[in-house]
């Protein structure tokens, strides 16, 4: 099932990730419960995350969020 990313600020859509991309989310950022369907993304995050093996695609779609900010919360709906 694919879903779709957003910036949570303004709803601005980002673009699709897949379960396994979502899944590797959940295994690689702190959740504040089992329903948590949002993460705070920064720079040092995610380069976390590419060190851990980010697909290259959710990587920009990450990068692009960010433009000149410092840190972005995104969230995810299924589609």
């Amino acid at each position: 099932m694919p879903y779709a990313l957003y910036v949570k600020a303004d709803h601005r859509y980002l673009g699709e990730v897949t379960d396994a991309d979502l899944q590797f989310l959940r295994d690689n950022l702190e959740e504040e419960s089992l329903t948590d369907s949002d993460y705070a993304i920064s720079r040092l995050t995610l380069e976390y995350l590419r060190g851990n093996g980010l697909e290259a695609r959710v990587a920009q779609l990450f990068d692009s969020a960010l433009g000149e900010a410092d840190e972005i919360e995104i969230e995810y709906e299924a589609k």
